[in-house]
Protein backbone atom coordinates (compact mmCIF):
# COMPACT_ATOMS: atom_id res chain seq x y z
CA UNK A 1 0.00 0.00 0.00
CA UNK A 2 1.22 3.50 -0.87
CA UNK A 3 0.19 6.99 0.13
CA UNK A 4 -2.12 8.85 -2.26
CA UNK A 5 -0.09 10.70 -4.89
CA UNK A 6 -1.26 14.12 -3.67
CA UNK A 7 -0.29 13.40 -0.07
CA UNK A 8 3.07 11.95 -1.09
CA UNK A 9 3.84 15.02 -3.18
CA UNK A 10 2.74 17.35 -0.37
CA UNK A 11 5.13 15.67 2.07
CA UNK A 12 7.95 15.93 -0.45
CA UNK A 13 7.29 19.67 -0.80
CA UNK A 14 7.45 20.07 2.97
CA UNK A 15 10.80 18.26 2.98
CA UNK A 16 12.41 20.64 0.48
CA UNK A 17 15.42 22.33 2.07
CA UNK A 18 15.11 20.40 5.33
CA UNK A 19 18.23 18.69 6.67
CA UNK A 20 17.83 14.92 6.44
CA UNK A 21 20.34 14.49 9.25
CA UNK A 22 18.26 16.73 11.51
CA UNK A 23 15.12 14.81 10.57
CA UNK A 24 16.81 11.53 11.39
CA UNK A 25 17.84 12.83 14.81
CA UNK A 26 14.32 14.11 15.49
CA UNK A 27 12.88 10.74 14.46
CA UNK A 28 15.17 8.98 16.94
CA UNK A 29 14.30 11.40 19.76
CA UNK A 30 10.60 11.19 19.01
CA UNK A 31 10.57 7.39 18.94
CA UNK A 32 12.44 7.24 22.24
CA UNK A 33 10.03 9.71 23.83
CA UNK A 34 6.96 7.78 22.71
CA UNK A 35 8.45 4.52 24.00
CA UNK A 36 8.97 6.27 27.33
CA UNK A 37 5.24 6.99 27.48
CA UNK A 38 5.23 10.70 26.66
CA UNK A 39 2.30 12.14 24.70
CA UNK A 40 2.28 13.95 21.37
CA UNK A 41 1.58 17.26 23.08
CA UNK A 42 4.88 16.91 24.95
CA UNK A 43 6.89 15.34 22.12
CA UNK A 44 5.82 17.37 19.08
CA UNK A 45 6.93 20.86 20.05
CA UNK A 46 7.66 22.50 16.70
CA UNK A 47 7.05 22.18 12.96
CA UNK A 48 10.10 20.02 12.21
CA UNK A 49 9.10 17.57 14.95
CA UNK A 50 5.72 17.15 13.26
CA UNK A 51 7.37 16.76 9.85
CA UNK A 52 9.76 14.09 11.15
CA UNK A 53 6.82 12.20 12.63
CA UNK A 54 4.85 12.49 9.41
CA UNK A 55 7.76 11.18 7.37
CA UNK A 56 8.06 7.92 9.30
CA UNK A 57 4.66 7.38 10.93
CA UNK A 58 2.03 8.96 8.69
CA UNK A 59 2.41 6.23 6.01
CA UNK A 60 1.82 3.51 8.61
CA UNK A 61 -1.16 5.33 10.13
CA UNK A 62 -2.65 5.83 6.68
CA UNK A 63 -2.09 2.18 5.74
CA UNK A 64 -3.65 0.80 8.92
CA UNK A 65 -6.67 3.12 8.68
CA UNK A 66 -7.15 2.34 4.99
CA UNK A 67 -7.16 -1.38 5.79
CA UNK A 68 -9.69 -0.83 8.59
CA UNK A 69 -11.94 1.27 6.38
CA UNK A 70 -11.85 -1.45 3.71
CA UNK A 71 -13.32 -3.76 6.34
CA UNK A 72 -15.95 -1.14 7.17
CA UNK A 73 -16.95 -0.94 3.51
CA UNK A 74 -17.32 -4.72 3.40
CA UNK A 75 -19.27 -4.91 6.68
CA UNK A 76 -21.58 -1.95 6.00
CA UNK A 77 -21.62 -1.40 2.20
CA UNK A 78 -24.57 0.98 2.34
CA UNK A 79 -22.96 3.29 4.91
CA UNK A 80 -22.19 6.64 3.28
CA UNK A 81 -20.87 9.12 5.86
CA UNK A 82 -21.00 12.82 5.10
CA UNK A 83 -19.08 14.02 8.16
CA UNK A 84 -15.89 12.84 9.87
CA UNK A 85 -14.49 13.58 13.33
CA UNK A 86 -10.81 12.56 13.59
CA UNK A 87 -9.61 12.81 17.22
CA UNK A 88 -5.93 12.66 18.03
CA UNK A 89 -5.65 13.38 14.32
CA UNK A 90 -1.92 14.09 14.21
CA UNK A 91 -0.97 14.98 10.61
CA UNK A 92 -4.35 13.50 9.53
CA UNK A 93 -3.24 10.34 7.75
CA UNK A 94 -6.42 8.64 8.97
CA UNK A 95 -8.58 11.38 7.44
CA UNK A 96 -6.88 10.89 4.06
CA UNK A 97 -7.70 7.19 4.31
CA UNK A 98 -11.34 7.97 5.20
CA UNK A 99 -11.79 10.27 2.21
CA UNK A 100 -10.25 7.58 0.02
CA UNK A 101 -12.83 5.07 1.27
CA UNK A 102 -15.79 7.48 1.20
CA UNK A 103 -15.25 10.25 -1.40
CA UNK A 104 -18.63 11.69 -0.45
CA UNK A 105 -17.32 13.01 2.87
CA UNK A 106 -18.11 16.71 2.91
CA UNK A 107 -17.14 17.91 6.39
CA UNK A 108 -14.01 16.97 8.37
CA UNK A 109 -13.06 18.03 11.89
CA UNK A 110 -9.62 17.43 13.42
CA UNK A 111 -9.05 17.47 17.16
CA UNK A 112 -5.52 17.24 18.51
CA UNK A 113 -3.57 18.65 21.46
CA UNK A 114 -0.55 19.48 19.26
CA UNK A 115 -0.66 22.73 17.29
CA UNK A 116 2.31 21.72 15.08
CA UNK A 117 0.43 18.57 14.09
CA UNK A 118 -2.70 20.53 13.19
CA UNK A 119 -0.71 23.10 11.21
CA UNK A 120 1.10 20.39 9.25
CA UNK A 121 -2.17 18.55 8.61
CA UNK A 122 -3.63 21.77 7.17
CA UNK A 123 -0.58 22.32 4.92
CA UNK A 124 -0.72 18.75 3.60
CA UNK A 125 -4.49 18.90 3.11
CA UNK A 126 -4.16 21.65 0.50
CA UNK A 127 -3.27 18.83 -1.90
CA UNK A 128 -6.31 16.78 -0.92
CA UNK A 129 -10.04 16.66 -1.50
CA UNK A 130 -12.14 19.74 -0.65
CA UNK A 131 -13.30 18.12 2.61
CA UNK A 132 -9.66 17.84 3.73
CA UNK A 133 -8.60 21.25 2.46
CA UNK A 134 -11.51 22.83 4.33
CA UNK A 135 -11.21 20.78 7.53
CA UNK A 136 -12.03 22.44 10.83
CA UNK A 137 -9.05 22.48 13.22
CA UNK A 138 -9.64 22.20 16.95
CA UNK A 139 -6.78 22.13 19.43
CA UNK A 140 -7.63 20.39 22.67
CA UNK A 141 -7.01 17.55 25.09
CA UNK A 142 -9.26 14.54 24.46
CA UNK A 143 -9.68 13.96 28.18
CA UNK A 144 -10.69 17.59 28.80
CA UNK A 145 -13.26 17.83 26.01
CA UNK A 146 -16.75 18.09 27.51
CA UNK A 147 -18.53 16.96 24.35
CA UNK A 148 -17.07 15.96 20.99
CA UNK A 149 -18.57 17.36 17.77
CA UNK A 150 -21.09 14.93 16.31
CA UNK A 151 -20.24 13.15 13.05
CA UNK A 152 -21.38 10.20 10.95
CA UNK A 153 -17.91 8.66 11.14
CA UNK A 154 -15.72 9.05 14.23
CA UNK A 155 -12.08 7.97 14.14
CA UNK A 156 -9.52 7.64 16.92
CA UNK A 157 -6.32 6.15 15.51
CA UNK A 158 -3.33 5.53 17.79
CA UNK A 159 -4.95 7.92 20.28
CA UNK A 160 -6.05 5.78 23.23
CA UNK A 161 -2.44 4.80 23.90
CA UNK A 162 -1.75 8.39 24.96
CA UNK A 163 -4.60 8.48 27.49
CA UNK A 164 -4.24 7.31 31.08
CA UNK A 165 -5.96 3.91 31.50
CA UNK A 166 -8.39 5.28 34.08
CA UNK A 167 -9.70 7.86 31.59
CA UNK A 168 -9.90 5.76 28.44
CA UNK A 169 -13.42 4.45 29.06
CA UNK A 170 -14.78 7.98 29.47
CA UNK A 171 -13.13 9.10 26.22
CA UNK A 172 -14.50 6.10 24.31
CA UNK A 173 -17.93 6.83 25.79
CA UNK A 174 -17.69 10.43 24.65
CA UNK A 175 -16.69 9.35 21.15
CA UNK A 176 -19.64 6.96 21.02
CA UNK A 177 -21.99 9.75 22.10
CA UNK A 178 -20.64 11.86 19.21
CA UNK A 179 -20.97 9.03 16.69
CA UNK A 180 -24.06 8.98 14.51
CA UNK A 181 -22.99 6.05 12.35
CA UNK A 182 -19.68 4.20 12.75
CA UNK A 183 -16.89 4.53 15.32
CA UNK A 184 -13.42 3.33 14.27
CA UNK A 185 -10.71 2.70 16.86
CA UNK A 186 -7.19 1.81 15.72
CA UNK A 187 -4.32 0.99 18.06
CA UNK A 188 -0.83 -0.51 17.79
CA UNK A 189 -0.92 -4.26 17.20
CA UNK A 190 0.62 -5.07 20.57
CA UNK A 191 -0.88 -6.93 23.52
CA UNK A 192 -1.38 -3.55 25.22
CA UNK A 193 -3.09 -2.12 22.13
CA UNK A 194 -5.35 -5.16 21.94
CA UNK A 195 -6.20 -4.80 25.64
CA UNK A 196 -7.34 -1.21 25.02
CA UNK A 197 -9.47 -2.34 22.08
CA UNK A 198 -10.96 -5.18 24.15
CA UNK A 199 -11.90 -2.79 26.97
CA UNK A 200 -13.47 -0.37 24.47
CA UNK A 201 -15.40 -3.26 22.90
CA UNK A 202 -16.90 -4.21 26.26
CA UNK A 203 -18.03 -0.64 26.90
CA UNK A 204 -19.49 -0.19 23.44
CA UNK A 205 -21.45 -3.43 23.66
CA UNK A 206 -22.90 -2.29 26.99
CA UNK A 207 -23.87 0.99 25.30
CA UNK A 208 -25.78 -0.86 22.57
CA UNK A 209 -23.17 -0.73 19.82
CA UNK A 210 -23.07 -3.29 17.02
CA UNK A 211 -19.58 -4.68 16.33
CA UNK A 212 -18.88 -4.60 12.59
CA UNK A 213 -15.30 -5.91 12.67
CA UNK A 214 -13.02 -7.60 13.30
CA UNK A 215 -15.22 -9.72 15.58
CA UNK A 216 -17.93 -11.70 13.75
CA UNK A 217 -19.89 -12.00 17.03
CA UNK A 218 -20.80 -10.12 20.20
CA UNK A 219 -19.62 -12.80 22.62
CA UNK A 220 -16.48 -12.80 24.76
CA UNK A 221 -13.21 -12.85 22.80
CA UNK A 222 -12.14 -16.52 22.45
CA UNK A 223 -8.42 -15.68 22.55
CA UNK A 224 -6.42 -16.09 25.72
CA UNK A 225 -2.92 -14.85 26.64
CA UNK A 226 -0.30 -14.91 25.30
CA UNK A 227 -2.37 -14.74 22.09
CA UNK A 228 -3.98 -11.47 21.02
CA UNK A 229 -6.04 -10.16 18.11
CA UNK A 230 -4.07 -8.02 15.67
CA UNK A 231 -3.44 -7.67 11.96
CA UNK A 232 -0.74 -6.44 9.59
CA UNK A 233 -0.59 -4.17 6.55
CA UNK A 234 2.46 -3.91 4.30
CA UNK A 235 3.31 -0.40 3.12
CA UNK A 236 5.92 1.10 0.85
CA UNK A 237 8.78 3.19 2.22
CA UNK A 238 10.06 6.22 0.35
CA UNK A 239 13.79 6.88 0.10
CA UNK A 240 13.55 9.61 2.74
CA UNK A 241 11.52 7.28 4.94
CA UNK A 242 14.26 4.64 4.75
CA UNK A 243 17.01 7.17 5.44
CA UNK A 244 15.20 8.65 8.44
CA UNK A 245 14.71 5.22 10.00
CA UNK A 246 18.12 3.89 8.99
CA UNK A 247 16.37 1.03 7.18
CA UNK A 248 17.22 -0.81 3.95
CA UNK A 249 13.98 -2.60 3.12
CA UNK A 250 11.67 -0.75 0.70
CA UNK A 251 8.64 -1.74 2.78
CA UNK A 252 7.50 -2.32 6.35
CA UNK A 253 4.66 -4.23 7.96
CA UNK A 254 2.47 -2.16 10.25
CA UNK A 255 0.80 -4.29 12.91
CA UNK A 256 -2.40 -2.88 14.34
CA UNK A 257 -5.49 -3.77 16.37
CA UNK A 258 -8.87 -2.22 15.60
CA UNK A 259 -12.55 -2.11 16.30
CA UNK A 260 -15.48 -0.93 14.20
CA UNK A 261 -18.73 -0.28 16.08
CA UNK A 262 -21.96 0.88 14.46
CA UNK A 263 -25.19 2.46 15.60
CA UNK A 264 -28.16 0.06 15.34
CA UNK A 265 -29.53 1.95 12.32
CA UNK A 266 -26.49 1.15 10.14
CA UNK A 267 -27.29 -1.68 7.73
CA UNK A 268 -24.72 -4.48 7.93
CA UNK A 269 -23.72 -7.45 5.81
CA UNK A 270 -24.01 -11.03 7.16
CA UNK A 271 -21.17 -11.98 9.48
CA UNK A 272 -18.47 -14.45 8.47
CA UNK A 273 -15.50 -16.12 10.10
CA UNK A 274 -12.36 -13.94 10.27
CA UNK A 275 -8.83 -15.19 9.52
CA UNK A 276 -6.77 -14.28 12.61
CA UNK A 277 -3.27 -15.12 11.36
CA UNK A 278 -1.38 -15.61 8.13
CA UNK A 279 -2.64 -18.87 6.54
CA UNK A 280 -0.14 -21.73 6.79
CA UNK A 281 0.28 -23.61 3.53
CA UNK A 282 1.85 -27.07 3.29
CA UNK A 283 1.83 -29.97 0.87
CA UNK A 284 -1.39 -31.53 2.26
CA UNK A 285 -3.30 -28.22 2.32
CA UNK A 286 -3.82 -24.93 4.17
CA UNK A 287 -4.44 -24.31 7.87
CA UNK A 288 -6.63 -21.33 8.78
CA UNK A 289 -6.95 -19.82 12.24
CA UNK A 290 -10.49 -18.47 12.46
CA UNK A 291 -12.73 -16.49 14.79
CA UNK A 292 -16.22 -17.78 14.00
CA UNK A 293 -19.68 -16.15 14.17
CA UNK A 294 -20.61 -18.36 17.13
CA UNK A 295 -17.73 -16.93 19.17
CA UNK A 296 -15.32 -19.84 18.89
CA UNK A 297 -11.65 -20.03 17.94
CA UNK A 298 -11.25 -22.64 15.22
CA UNK A 299 -8.39 -24.11 13.22
CA UNK A 300 -9.77 -25.18 9.85
CA UNK A 301 -7.82 -27.41 7.49
CA UNK A 302 -8.53 -27.07 3.77
CA UNK A 303 -7.08 -30.08 1.91
CA UNK A 304 -5.39 -29.67 -1.44
CA UNK A 305 -7.55 -32.45 -2.87
CA UNK A 306 -10.67 -30.30 -2.38
CA UNK A 307 -9.76 -28.12 -5.34
CA UNK A 308 -12.56 -25.50 -5.20
CA UNK A 309 -12.15 -24.92 -1.45
CA UNK A 310 -8.35 -24.97 -1.74
CA UNK A 311 -8.45 -22.39 -4.54
CA UNK A 312 -10.56 -20.11 -2.33
CA UNK A 313 -8.31 -20.63 0.69
CA UNK A 314 -5.20 -19.74 -1.31
CA UNK A 315 -6.67 -16.30 -1.97
CA UNK A 316 -7.27 -15.60 1.71
CA UNK A 317 -4.98 -13.37 3.73
CA UNK A 318 -4.58 -12.37 7.35
CA UNK A 319 -7.68 -10.41 8.36
CA UNK A 320 -9.95 -11.61 5.54
CA UNK A 321 -13.36 -13.21 6.09
CA UNK A 322 -14.42 -16.62 4.86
Amino acid sequence: MELPAGLRAAIERELEGVSRRDLGERVARTSEAYRAGRTSAAVIREADDALAYALVRLPATYAACAAVFAQALAAAPAFRPRSLLDVGAGPAGGSWAAVGAWPGLAAVTWLDASRPFLDLAAHLAKAGAPALAGAELRQGDLTATAAFPRADLVLASYALAEIAPARQAAVVGGLWDACEGVLALVEPGTPAGYARILAAREGLLEAGGHILAPCPHHRACPLSPPDWCHFAQRLARSRDHRLAKGADAPFEDEKYAYLLAARPGVATAPTAARVLAAPRAGKPGIDLKLCTPDGRLETRFVPRRDKPAYANARRLGWGDTI
